[in-house]
């Protein structure tokens, strides 16, 4: 069995998510708690960033109640740059220099309307957030990993990013948006010693679902998929930086994502074909 299949860490303690100075997006809940909890038990200092400031706490508190590691608590808005700029200076004055690493989580879910049916409102909140939100932390925190000469950056993608399922156009950008930054990131960051990971779940059990703007019979179809096929937030954290450890650029932690990337990739036509099909034949809400 492949070391990223397994669903207990062997390599805690041992690569460069271990003993980290962390900063974490969306750490609030779902895969962001679950990083700032695994990167604690790893025995890192995380500071947990999120829109609500009593989930950033409560995650804080969580960390700080394992014995290991230890959490601090921040409130941000990562559609906001200047938010991510005080982030990154609170960071800073916490850690008493650079962060070793910064995890770009923070994300919403948006589904269930075609292309001319979505709205520029919730386009632009979509993007704001889930594509926006990425850049900004990669513009802020890069140059500071740079002049410190060391860390890592995890951007949080999806395979929505390179699946174009129908009615999620809104989402699916946004995450290609993450996923061509994070690869962009990479090359330009070769041999600085700054590794860069993206990852690219498919369904992932967390209040994503709820949190997000996505039409009712849309809503249904995701938490059943998720409730089937979807990982624990725990199992993906895990994975994600044990693959961070041994410098992988993509985390695709799942068959069916993996299984899409190489359809698409050997039969983009057909690929296309069928997802087409498969629009026409779910549910409408």
């Amino acid at each position: 069995m492949p070391v990223s299949a397994w669903p207990v860490s062997l390599l805690r303690g041992q690569g460069r998510s271990a003993k980290t100075k962390a900063v974490v997006t969306g750490a609030g809940s779902g895969i962001g708690r679950s990083f700032a909890l695994e990167l604690a038990r790893r025995g890192g200092e995380v500071i947990c960033a999120d829109i609500d400031a009593e989930r950033a706490l409560a995650t804080a508190e969580l960390i700080n109640q394992l014995g290991r590691g230890r959490g601090y608590d921040m409130q941000c808005d990562v559609s906001d740059r200047s938010a991510i700029e005080l982030l990154a200076k609170q960071a800073q004055s916490v850690f008493d220099g650079a962060p070793t690493l910064v995890i770009n989580n923070a994300g919403v879910g948006i589904g269930g309307k075609p292309v001319g049916e979505i709205g520029i409102e919730d386009w632009a909140w979509a993007l704001s957030i889930n594509l926006w939100g990425v850049v900004y932390g990669c513009e802020v925190f890069t140059p500071i990993l740079r002049e410190a000469g060391r860390g890592g950056i995890i951007n949080v993608a999806s395979a929505a990013g390179f699946a174009a399922a129908p009615s999620m156009a809104a989402y699916n950008v946004s995450k290609a948006g993450v996923m061509s930054l994070s690869e962009t990131l990479a090359a330009e960051l070769q041999g600085t010693g700054i590794k860069v990971t993206v990852l690219c779940p498919t369904f992932v059990k967390t209040n994503v679902f709820q949190d997000g703007r996505i039409t009712p019979g849309s809503m249904s179809l995701s938490q059943q998929l998720a409730r089937w096929t979807g990982l624990s937030a725990d199992n993906v954290a895990v994975r994600t930086l044990d693959a961070h450890d041994r410098g992988r650029l993509y985390v695709v932690p799942q068959i069916d994502a993996r299984l899409i990337w190489r359809l698409k990739r050997y039969f983009p036509g057909l690929f296309v074909q069928g997802a087409g099909l498969l629009g026409r034949i779910l549910p409408q809400d």
